[in-house]
């Protein structure tokens, strides 16, 4: 009987360290994996940095070449800012640059009421009163008095509205500074800041390099006319051709001006993909030839400068 119960308490010690056996297996086979997953993913996150600096890398290079080209002396083979694409493959990374002069874009701080105030209406929506009123309000904003005008806001009506700051009384710096302006709504600002800009200091716009939304800000432009020279001025670009004048521009009308806004965008194999933006102006000194005014890292989903050959 004895011998009996010493032979199931062996067996009994059998099956339990059996099971404790199985248990430390699953337990270390747990642990092996998490750790394995763990290395996976730090492996992926490596790779993704170093596949996103070189890509970085690459659209930064990419950048700084357009700029160069368009220093080039005007001959014939020389880029302009035309907006027309460049391809070209720096081993397995694709890219694409895009440049145009700033003048494509309606400068806030230099545009006429009557063309701020389109501007607000056909693409920011508003109707007449409203747009007026946010057009007297970016003047109040950026002159330099506390004259109110008359639709307009000077301190009293911010401090009204229960906002902790005034307006700058000076020019914007940046196209960020006019959401703050009393009056402006986060969609009109959405609607409107891909078009304007800083940076040109001109008082119209190059209908050349401008695209169809800031053509349509133009007073007295239509739907039609703006369509019907798209398309004469893409057939006058694709056959190196001089671009035609705009009619309804010739009140707001501004040449080519040498303030860059230039987009690169470098894809690498693996999906991964960057996109630089910069406004550059060149600069007469030899040891800074080129001036930085904005670089920018927009999304790639993000709105492209205006295209010449914009699509309707």
């Amino acid at each position: 009987m004895k011998h009996a119960l010493h032979i199931v308490s062996r067996r009994m010690q059998s099956g339990i360290a059996l099971v404790l056996a199985l248990w430390i297996t699953v337990l270390l086979t747990v642990l092996a994996s998490g750790f394995a997953f763990s290395m996976r993913s730090e492996a992926l996150a490596t790779r993704n940095a170093v596949s996103l600096a070189r890509a970085r890398a690459l659209a930064d290079g990419a950048l700084e070449r357009t700029a160069f080209e368009l220093m080039r002396p005007q001959i014939a083979d020389a880029w302009q800012p035309d907006g027309q694409p460049h391809r070209w493959n720096d081993a397995d990374a694709a890219i694409v640059v895009t440049a145009v002069d700033e003048a494509a874009r309606i400068d806030i701080n230099a545009a006429p009421d009557a063309l701020l105030k389109n501007l607000l209406i056909a693409v920011g929506g508003l109707d007449d009163t409203a747009a007026t009123a946010l057009v007297d309000a970016i003047g109040d904003w950026r002159d330099p008095d506390d004259l109110r005008r008359p639709s307009g806001a000077e301190a009293p009506e911010y401090r009204a509205a229960n906002l902790k700051y005034v307006p700058a009384n000076a020019p914007f710096e940046t196209v960020e500074e006019l959401g703050r302006v009393l009056g402006m709504t986060p969609a009109v600002f959405q609607r409107i800041a891909p078009l304007v800009t800083v940076y040109s200091r001109q008082p119209g716009i190059n209908p050349a390099t401008a695209g169809r939304s800031v053509l349509l800000a133009l007073p007295n432009a239509t739907a039609e006319l703006v369509d019907a020279y798209i398309d004469q001025r893409t057939q006058a670009l694709a056959n190196h051709l001089a671009v035609p004048p705009f009619p309804p521009a010739q009140a707001y009308i501004s040449g080519s001006i040498k303030v860059w806004r230039i987009r690169a965008e470098a894809t690498l194999p693996d999906g991964v993909t960057f996109v630089r933006e910069a406004v550059l102006r060149p600069s007469p000194d030899a040891t800074r030839p080129l001036i930085a005014l904005a670089w920018l890292e927009p999304s790639r989903s993000a709105a492209a400068p205006p295209l010449a050959s914009n699509t309707r």
